[in-house]
């Protein structure tokens, strides 16, 4: 019984991904006609349409969407098989993609990568800055090894490591009412001053729940797609905002015209840090060396 290939897995996956066939192709590296040729084996081998092709647009068969799912996982499977016998010569050496969200990369990764490389000098490190939903995706599609997420956040059946929980500060131009404050209760937020990350951005979820608001809280009308936009707008008077600790001995931060407050709440307002992996993923040793490593650069 002749059986589907990798490469034929690889070809469906891409298309259903990115509803294109040349696009698909180039990410696949290879020819349309050859992808194409290759779905097609794969939908006689299986006896059964997975596409449905027109001149406009790439329409996914219920079928083809439950093999291209499975696919995905052999996929990564098969990323692992490499990585396990390379781990198994040397589970310190080897190219190693680490996805990261865009609240902790700019804090983080400055503060430890210097240690890191010195300590596994084997190691090489691809980083890849996503927001969380991509990161978890990524990770479940074996595009990566690892991601720093930051919780609570659903990462469904795959395994992590708590290295480090922060706490939230409140950021306020430099003339406002409360900026004379010595901290600020979170009942004392001005809400409707209130500036976060648009949707998407698990920080602005974790900065609602310190703050125990609904996400309607929020003014929408003001909305930034990163925290030093958010900074730059406080700065200019336009609101207030929170940004988490490791932050606040940042050069965006320090250098920016505001002011900084601890911000107080009955439940500890605080976010957990950690490290995610498939549970597959066989190198435990690198997982707590680099646990460790973050967790020292914080402290």
């Amino acid at each position: 019984m002749s059986l589907p290939t990798l490469r034929q897995l690889r070809y469906l996956t891409a298309v259903v991904s990115l509803k294109h066939f040349g696009r698909a192709a180039e990410q696949c590296f290879v020819t349309q006609s050859t992808l194409s040729a290759g779905i097609q084996d794969l939908e006689t081998l299986l006896g059964a349409p997975l596409l449905e092709r027109t001149n406009r647009k790439v329409l996914v068969t219920a079928l083809g969407k439950e093999i291209a799912e499975r696919a995905q996982h052999i996929l990564s499977l098969s990323a692992d098989l490499v990585e396990v016998a390379q781990q198994e010569t040397n589970p310190l050496s080897g190219r190693l993609r680490i996805g990261v969200i865009p609240s902790i990369s700019p804090f983080l990764l400055p503060k430890s990568l210097r240690n890191i490389r010195q300590q596994l000098p084997q190691l090489e490190f691809v980083l890849i800055e996503e927001q969380s939903e991509r990161l978890v995706k990524q990770l479940n599609e074996g595009d990566i090894d690892l991601a720093i997420m930051a919780f609570p956040f659903d990462i469904g059946h795959l395994a992590h490591q708590i290295f480090a929980e922060e706490t939230f500060w409140v950021a306020l131009p430099k003339n406002h009412p409360l900026a004379n404050s010595e901290a600020l209760d979170a009942s004392q937020l001005p809400v409707n001053e209130l500036l976060l990350l648009t949707e998407g951005h698990c920080l602005r979820e974790h900065a609602l729940s310190a703050c125990q608001l609904p996400a309607s809280s929020q003014r929408t009308s003001m909305q930034g797609t990163s925290l030093y936009t958010l900074i730059e707008m406080v700065a200019g008077g336009l609101g207030v905002t929170l940004i988490p600790e490791m932050a606040i001995s940042s050069d965006m931060v320090t250098h920016a015209d505001i002011t900084l407050l601890p911000l107080l709440a009955k439940k500890k307002p605080v976010r957990e840090l950690g490290l995610v992996w498939r549970s597959s993923y066989r190198s435990t040793t690198v997982i707590d060396l680099l646990s460790e490593h973050f967790a020292d650069a914080l402290r």
